[in-house]
């Protein structure tokens, strides 16, 4: 079963109801009405198909995990979620962040056994998004606007990862790290292996990508999204840290198709992290900055419906971004005058299509 690209709205504070509009897209050039995939994964795991936020507590060795960031083994922590106990290992994740952040980002590593009748019941590995300085109000609001990106691409398409805030607070066994002394946003990403049984496919795990094996439409959305959140970290070509492709890019394949899926937006313009650089070939001197990098090759059709698509989606997108948290009305502010500038800007279809061939990558 192929993932369907649908519309979804925004209610609430960061909760998305859980049906869907069934107003239909062209999908590979015909009207193709919603089939939405079964939401439930094959671990049966509750943890997505909710967007309440979650409170808990994780407990363990931070000051031995920060200090030894470029060691990557795991440590035993305590979830507290409910007045509930759970035994997961904790080790740190990540690159450039890692070198960055205070604080780094972390992964989760669950005993099926130890979660069960918990909201973490299935659940494995699990990336964990954290704030990058605990001293930093915009850094720690930084994870909520990485939520909304996550968020925003699933307006736009099933085929894309889920996620689930947390408030987080943090106890240091070893008693020695400072600033812990309230809670923090953070967020988990779904992991390929569920994300791929939800879309009926497998992760690819490959050197390269063939441009033929790409869904059109998925691949032209990728493209038209990166751009509305002003992202340039990201390439179809294998990353220099990886020896498979993609750079900050998922492959899913269905039936023979692979289906582009992005992540990590702490580089791009809507997140406008501190230490936020554009790609050195982008030739912009700001993240805020918008450009193109799509690649030449895809279908200007393909483009255009992506564009139409995230057109129609403006007051979903536009509503969501006001509905996430935010540690303040002007970070609120911020997002939703950066996204609107993207909509000025796509008024002119035709112009904004324009300049998308004139910055596309490779060859027509």
């Amino acid at each position: 079963m192929r993932p369907t690209i649908f519309r979804a709205k925004s209610v609430g504070i960061g909760v998305f109801a859980s049906t869907r509009n069934p107003m239909p897209v062209f999908i590979r050039g015909a009207l193709v009405g919603l089939t939405l995939l079964a939401s439930t994964a094959v671990s049966g795991s509750p943890l997505f198909e909710d967007d309440s936020i979650i409170e808990i507590r994780l407990s363990g060795p931070l000051t031995t995990l920060i200090k030894n960031k470029q060691d990557r083994d795991q440590h035993p922590f305590v979830l507290n979620i409910d007045d509930t106990d759970i035994d997961v290992k904790v080790r740190i994740r990540g690159n450039s962040r890692v070198e960055v952040c205070r604080f780094p980002p972390l992964r989760l590593n669950f005993s099926r056994r130890g979660t069960k009748n918990t909201v973490f019941a299935g659940q494995d590995k699990l990336k964990l998004v954290t704030h990058c300085r605990s001293d930093n109000m915009r850094s720690a609001n930084n994870v909520l606007d990485e939520y909304l990106a996550y968020r925003l691409f699933n307006l736009m398409s099933e085929a894309s990862f889920r996620v689930r805030l947390f408030r987080i607070t943090y106890e240091d066994t070893d008693g020695k790290l400072k600033g812990l002394d309230r809670a923090y946003y953070g967020f988990v990403i779904e992991s390929d292996q569920e994300l791929a049984a939800r879309l009926d496919g497998k992760p690819a795990k490959i050197s390269g990508v063939h441009y033929s094996r790409l869904d059109d439409n998925q691949t032209a959305l990728t493209y038209v999204f990166q751009y509305l959140i002003g992202n340039t970290d990201w390439s179809l070509v294998t990353a220099t840290t990886s020896k498979t492709c993609c750079h900050n890019l998922s492959l899913i394949d269905v039936g023979k198709t692979l289906y582009t899926l992005p992540y990590d937006f702490d580089l791009s313009g809507l997140v406008n992290a501190t230490y936020a650089k554009p790609d050195a070939s982008a030739r912009i001197s700001r993240v805020t900055q918008r450009i193109y990098r799509g690649y030449c090759k895809s279908p200007i059709q393909s483009i255009e419906t992506a564009l139409q698509t995230v057109r129609t989606l403006r007051d979903d997108i536009l509503a969501t971004a006001q509905a996430v948290p935010a540690l303040d009305t002007k970070y609120t502010e911020w997002r939703v005058t950066f996204l609107e500038r993207f909509f000025a800007a796509a008024e002119s279809e035709e112009k904004l299509l324009r300049q998308f061939d004139r910055q596309c990558l490779g060859d027509h």
